[in-house]
């Protein structure tokens, strides 16, 4: 645990204290933990889905709730919050279509972008946009599936209210599941450099969901947890969620040459940074 620097689904004041000051006890570089949590659409305050709120078609009322839940996600000692989801959904076939804005691009876009504003209204507090990108599409509305898009469909439909979140601040962006053209998102260097990066100008912090590292060996992307690690790193995903393939590989990828140690001091760098800017 001690050289742990985030950790999922813990809250509470008190849980959130102790963990927090055990670890620095024993860091060695005294970096504090960030808390990251799904605090969707409430965090002790429920509201509607995403999908229902998107239909009152009121912006700055869904702007309040956000501000709400991120001022109780703070209280209970939670730093980051997995949301909004700024996929469009237009296939009700697929599972998570509750937890979108719907199937229009504009609506999606506005309520993104100010679900991210009420979210970071708190300045200990930071909002996370997802899934990147268009998580929202697999063929035949089947989770982690490949998407067959255009590249017009993807940048006139898809990829505008990921934008939106960006350009509203968002601290993080998490990378999908899905595989675009065949290649796995977590280790899409045209998407999360090129677009992300350097077109939509995103310099904050890049997750992986879940295991979707490791997962691109399951897709047929890569042979095994080593390689994935190595795409990973080279497309620009800083934290990887849950799949440790970083945390087993890594060093050795660098130590061998495999591997630009720069791309590393990148990834710490933007992690630092983001939580020196939550008051960590």
């Amino acid at each position: 645990l001690r050289l742990a620097g985030s950790t999922l689904g813990i809250w509470g004041a008190t849980a959130t204290r102790d963990i927090q000051e055990t670890y620095m006890e024993r860091h060695p570089h005294h970096i504090p933990l960030l808390f990251m949590l799904d605090v969707i659409h409430g965090m002790k305050t429920i509201f509607p889905t995403p999908l229902a709120q998107a239909a009152t078609f009121h912006p700055s009322l869904v702007r309040q709730g956000a501000s709400i839940a991120a001022a109780e996600a703070a209280a209970s000692g939670v730093h980051v919050t997995f949301a909004p989801m700024a996929d469009l959904s237009r296939d009700a076939r697929w599972g998570r279509v509750m937890e979108s804005y719907g199937e229009d691009t504009y609506l999606t876009g506005v309520m993104t972008e100010e679900t991210v504003r009420g979210f970071q209204s708190i300045p200990s507090f930071t909002s996370c946009v997802k899934h990147f990108a268009a998580y929202g599409a697999p063929t035949g509305g089947r989770d982690y599936q490949n998407v067959e898009l255009s590249e017009h469909s993807l940048r006139e439909y898809y990829l505008p209210p990921y934008a939106k979140g960006i350009k509203a601040g968002a601290g993080l962006v998490m990378a999908s599941f899905n595989t675009i053209e065949g290649i796995p998102a977590a280790g899409n260097r045209w998407l999360m450099r090129d677009i992300l990066r350097r077109e939509m100008k995103f310099d904050g912090v890049l997750i992986s969901d879940w295991g979707a590292i490791h997962e691109m060996v399951a897709h047929g992307f890569c042979e095994n947890d080593r390689t994935a690690a190595k795409y990973a790193m080279e497309a620009g995903i800083d934290i990887d969620m849950a799949s440790n393939a970083y945390g087993n590989h890594l060093k050795d990828l660098i130590t061998s040459n495999e591997l630009e140690e720069t791309l590393l001091d990148e990834a710490v760098y933007r992690v630092l940074r983001l939580k020196n800017r939550l008051g960590l």
